[in-house]
This record gives structure tokens, C-alpha cells and sequence, in this order.
């Protein structure tokens, strides 16, 4: 993988935003980042990802997860990933130069 979660957090919203906010979810904790291991299904596979941003509510347990990061993983599993595209040229033939008369 080029570019990890980790070098993601200076590019990320999660952790260099520098702000804490109040959970929305439970209303008294506080959202706070942190690196998780991030879980979910590849049809029917269970894919973790370690070390990965998110915020988490230090009361109810509220998972956040970075936008980009999420984007990121998206584009690393789908099943498209990698393959080589087939390149369609429009119906117009190139032109030769002129040949001297």
C-alpha cells in the first residue's frame, strides 16, 4: 500500500481538526481520536484494518471514522481495484500528415 492510515492524519479531519466535541450520541461523553482496528464485510469475509483514525466517544463508545480513510479502504477493496482498464478510442481514425505533392 503507497499511502498508509497513518500518514492519513495530515491529511485527515480527524486528528489535526484539534477540537474536542460532546458525543451526539450519548450526549455527555467527549469524542476523542483515537487508532482502532476498523472491521467489515467483504461479502462474506471479515476484513480488519489495524491502526486505523477514528473518533470515539470516551463514555458510550461511538465509533467516527475519517471520511478520507474510509474513501481510501473503499477504493483498496473494490473488486475493480487494480485491474487494468480497457482504453476505448472514439470512432474518429487519426490523421496523417499531408504527403507532398
Amino acid at each position: 500500500m503507497a499511502e498508509s492510515f497513518n500518514s492519513m492524519e495530515s491529511k485527515g479531519n480527524l486528528h489535526t481538526d484539534n477540537y474536542s466535541r460532546i458525543c451526539p450520541e450519548c450526549q455527555t461523553g467527549v469524542m476523542q481520536f483515537q487508532r482502532i482496528t476498523y472491521f467489515t464485510w467483504l461479502d462474506e469475509e471479515l476484513i480488519t484494518v489495524p491502526d486505523f483514525p477514528a473518533r470515539v466517544c470516551d463514555v458510550c463508545g461511538r465509533r467516527e471514522y475519517d471520511r478520507h480513510a474510509i474513501q481510501r479502504l473503499n477504493s483498496l477493496l473494490n473488486p475493480e481495484a487494480g485491474k487494468r482498464r480497457e482504453v476505448r478510442h472514439s470512432g474518429a481514425s487519426r490523421r496523417n500528415p499531408a504527403s507532398p505533392q
